[in-house]
């Protein structure tokens, strides 16, 4: 089958070769824990049980992720696997079950959540992505995701090029997050936390405080309070940086950069959503992948998956 999963569109058969992902059509995931730096409507008070996929269509030269975008750390799971893992996260007090750069993995994903939901599995899905998605193979989630956290990286297509390899970004990018708005509007809990619905992630690059007006502008006017906007200063120059070839991004957002930025999102009206407080450029910020939760922990995952299975089925029977 030709994989056109993301706006590359290789066509590649990921069953024979790997595709401009890295990767072949196996899962592959590096982390499965507890998270606890999202956005708070994400982390909650048990934090978001994050599940990091290896492998990464969009390569961007800054990547925090490198470790794994690159496809070179993680190991292969089965659907089985993965839908044991969403038990042991919810056990572990997890809010949500965070799917961190899914793109590659839809068919699989989307399968292992619907036996989820067959058994009652009553975590919300959050869809963690770059942005770069096709709006088709978006569609084939309507119904299963609640929460949509895509980037929106650029709207300076010669920027997209020159670090992302992708100038066609904007407008793949548009088409993503218009075909997830369409499928989930905001909506609250009790406590106005989000249950469902977008938000859209900005990272302010150094040097590029433009491109993020331009990008606050373009969401503004397309989406107004369709989606909650979450501007981030953490960018971290990370080790594997070519800073000869990229000397821009040899450091941090400085603190007048990123004011700017906020300034101008507050002057538009974009006062829905997140901004970030101090210096969260640390790699601190970035997690270990170190496999954990990978590998299962103990029995009884798979067990407690069919009790749930026919305990679902009998509610509905009224037995």
């Amino acid at each position: 089958m030709k994989c056109e999963l993301c706006e590359r569109k290789c066509g590649v058969d990921r069953s024979v070769e790997t595709g401009c992902c890295k990767m072949g059509d196996e899962m592959m995931i590096a982390r499965a824990a507890l998270h606890m730096y999202e956005e708070p409507c994400i982390t909650g008070t048990g934090g978001s049980g994050a599940i990091f996929f290896t492998g990464c269509s969009l390569g961007c030269v800054y990547c925090q992720n490198h470790e794994i975008s690159e496809g070179k750390h993680g190991l292969k799971i089965s659907e089985d696997r993965l839908l044991e893992i969403f038990f042991e996260l919810k056990d572990k007090g997890a809010e949500n079950i965070n799917l961190v750069t899914p793109t590659h993995y839809i068919p699989q994903i989307r399968k292992t959540i619907i036996r989820a939901k067959e058994t009652g599995f009553d975590l919300p899905f959050v869809y963690n992505t770059g942005g770069y998605d096709s709006p088709q193979a978006l569609g084939t989630l309507e119904g299963l995701i609640d929460i949509y956290l895509p980037d929106f990286k650029y709207m300076d297509e010669e920027l997209a090029k020159l670090y992302s390899n992708a100038p066609d970004y904007p407008q793949a990018a548009f088409r993503a997050v218009s075909e997830m708005v369409r499928q989930v509007k905001p909506e609250y809990d009790e406590s106005g936390r989000l249950k469902r619905g977008v938000i859209v992630r900005h990272l302010v690059l150094p040097g590029a405080v433009r491109n993020s007006i331009r990008v606050l502008d373009f969401l503004k006017e397309q989406f107004g309070n369709d989606i909650l906007i979450s501007i981030m200063n953490q960018y971290t120059p990370m080790p594997h940086l070519d800073r000869e070839r990229y000397p821009k991004l040899a450091r941090k957002v400085t603190k007048r950069e990123y004011e700017k930025v906020v300034d101008h999102a507050l002057d538009i009206g974009l006062d829905n959503g997140y901004f970030q407080e101090g210096d969260t450029a640390k790699e601190s910020f970035i997690p270990d992948f170190d496999l954990e939760g990978v590998l299962k922990q103990r029995m009884g995952a798979a067990e407690k998956y069919s009790f749930q299975k026919e305990k679902h089925r009998n509610e509905r029977n009224g037995i």
